[in-house]
């Protein structure tokens, strides 16, 4: 039988389902797997397939590791080879001039000053980031860690390369510093 008390706890009870509902699960193909790939790339680059949604790890002559990413929009993605520069864990992040002026709305406590937002959960380049460089100057563009998992496998950022930030911390330990990338 149904009291007050128990249709209250009931109640309360249920206004926490749609927390947990929405816990996110990453698309079974977006999870870390080895794959075959061709023997054209060299163990230890990075390729990533913007299109498809993948980022591959070479770990051995036929073999890669593949992430599912989130990428850049239209017109706003990283085409090319670069080298990872620089790897930070926790990193601090703000917004390029470029993003502030596309979408002030998202970012105007930015507008006007420097601040920096500080690395932790709620730093949209998530648990760790890469850096790319070209000819030894910073391009801008990351392979990074995300608080939008939901992202992965959409093209939604501004141009970096997003993952699951569990994902990112186990690519961000296998790969070195100064490995080629090339985004096709």
């Amino acid at each position: 039988m149904m009291n007050r008390r128990k249709l209250l706890a009931t109640g309360l009870a249920a206004t926490a389902l749609p927390a947990a509902a929405q816990a996110f699960e990453v698309d079974p193909k977006f999870v870390p797997q080895d794959v075959q790939i061709s023997t054209l790339y060299e163990p230890g680059q990075l390729l990533i397939l913007p299109r498809a949604h993948f980022l591959y790890l070479i770990t051995e002559p036929g073999v890669a590791r593949r992430y599912g990413v989130g990428v850049g929009k239209a017109g706003l993605e990283f085409t090319g080879k670069a080298e990872i520069g620089a790897k930070k864990k926790w990193p601090t992040w703000r917004p390029t001039n470029e993003m502030i002026k596309r979408e002030p709305h998202n970012y105007g406590k930015f507008i006007d000053n420097d601040y920096v937002q500080p690395g932790g959960p709620r730093n949209p380049l998530g648990a760790r980031a890469l850096y790319l460089f070209q000819n030894g100057r910073d391009t801008y563009f990351r392979i990074h860690g995300t608080t939008s998992p939901r992202s992965i496998g959409r093209s939604v950022s501004n141009g970096c390369i997003r993952m699951i930030n569990d994902h990112v911390i186990d690519l961000y330990e296998r790969v070195p510093m100064g490995a080629v990338v090339t985004v096709l």
